[in-house]
């Protein structure tokens, strides 16, 4: 029996700047490594490529003037509220500062006790003790601040509130901070609409059920921020699909959108690997991974979906038995080869859709997208590394595999 299965491999590259061929260089890095390391590339063995790399390849940028250019088309003047931003210098202080100066002024309203994605404010402790009703009561930043007292972030030690506060001054379409954003704490989206009715939901997994929410209970306007630089503004950047969701930090008065064409751009470069192996490969690129810390209860996806383009051969969900299921039931009283040899024929017969079958209890059939995508992500890292392409192998194979 072969003696490994899965093997997730950072792939060095060359630093990518703005206009490079990318899948020449992606396709030339991996079989450098495979060359190097005496490895042979094979049907279905997955290649993936950081979002970012892609993004910037692409030279999909934006500033904050751009931003504000697309806010002030959209919205009349008078104030504009934002509703559920995450609490993230990376992912939203520079769409603040856009959104800011494209708009007479703002007020912003922060979710809590923690934000879509699990940032926290206060405890969930600290809720429960207080007395405060989460679903209904809802604060001025003064009265927050008094019952609550200290708001910085336990991991960043940012004090968000106060942040998004300074920077969200109306800008009239000047870019100047003026006086700061309001900032309301509720969970109602609706408490908005008592500040203004034009609004940008500007939550991420949740944005279609706030802004028809939004819509039901009276606002004038409401856009998402997928509707804002979903086309090119004044020479921007965009993405059609996802606007500014997605986005992160490029510098301190721009930011790099999510990559565009990413399913032109997957097919590309399995085409060359084809053409330079034999091998048909499978090919995404892949964002934040979807996974949970357990100490800090943050959820890593701040990005709209795990992976914006990928082949076709990962579309779909696991088809996987559980295997300490069977260990531990109708193979329980064999040992040694007969064991090996039982599920390996349970795995060789299993039926194509097990989908609600006891054998696959506790397999979590998730999208391999979703899967790949963060095996991906936990890979590559997002610090020094410098693996922005990941090279898998084994993924497909099971223990029935030669």
């Amino acid at each position: 029996m072969r003696a490994f299965g899965t093997q997730s491999t950072g792939i060095r590259t060359p630093i990518i700047h703005e206009g490079d061929n990318l899948a020449e260089i992606v396709v030339d890095s991996v079989l450098g490594y495979c060359a190097e390391s005496g490895v042979t590339v094979a049907d279905r063995d997955i290649i993936g490529v950081t979002e970012a790399v892609v993004a910037r390849a692409q030279g999909n940028y934006a500033t904050v003037a751009q931003i504000a250019a697309d806010v002030r088309a959209k919205f009349a003047t008078g104030p504009v509220g934002v509703v559920f931003p995450i609490m993230s210098r990376n992912r939203f202080s520079i769409l603040l500062r856009g959104i800011a100066a494209g708009a007479d002024s703002l007020v912003v309203q922060l979710s809590y006790p923690n934000d879509e994605v699990g940032n926290h404010l206060i405890s969930a402790e600290r809720l429960y003790e207080s007395g405060v009703n989460p679903y209904t009561d809802v604060f001025s930043e003064a009265d927050f601040r008094a019952r609550f007292g200290d708001l910085r972030h336990e991991f960043t030690a940012i004090d968000y509130p106060e942040l998004y506060r300074s920077l969200g001054g109306g800008g009239g379409g000047t870019g100047d901070t003026g006086g700061g954003a309001e900032i309301v704490f509720a969970n109602d989206p609706c408490e908005i609409l008592k500040y203004t009715k034009q609004v940008i939901a500007a939550d991420i997994h949740t944005r279609t059920q706030t802004k028809r929410r939004l819509l039901a209970c009276g606002a004038e306007k409401v856009i998402t921020l997928d509707e804002i630089l979903n086309s090119s503004v004044e020479g921007s950047g965009h993405n059609d699909k996802y606007g500014l969701l997605g986005s992160n930090k490029a510098g301190e008065d721009r930011v790099k959108l999510f990559p565009h064409s990413c399913d032109e751009f997957v097919a590309e470069v399995q085409g060359l690997m084809l053409a330079r192996t034999g091998a048909k490969v499978e090919v995404l690129v892949y964002g934040d991974g979807a996974f949970k810390d357990p100490v800090g209860k943050i959820w890593e996806l701040a990005d709209p979906v795990v992976s914006p383009g990928y082949t076709d051969g990962l579309i779909g969900l696991p088809n996987e038995l559980k295997l300490k299921y069977l260990a531990d039931n109708e193979l329980a009283e064999k040992r040694g080869d007969e064991a090996r040899e039982a599920i390996v024929e349970r795995i060789r017969t299993k039926q194509l859709n097990l989908m609600g079958k006891e054998e696959t209890e506790g397999t979590t059939p998730r999208r391999l997208t979703d899967l790949i995508g963060s095996l991906c992500d936990l890979t590559s890292g997002s610090g020094d590394k410098g693996t922005p392409v990941i090279y898998i192998k084994g993924y497909f194979d099971n223990y029935a595999s030669e």
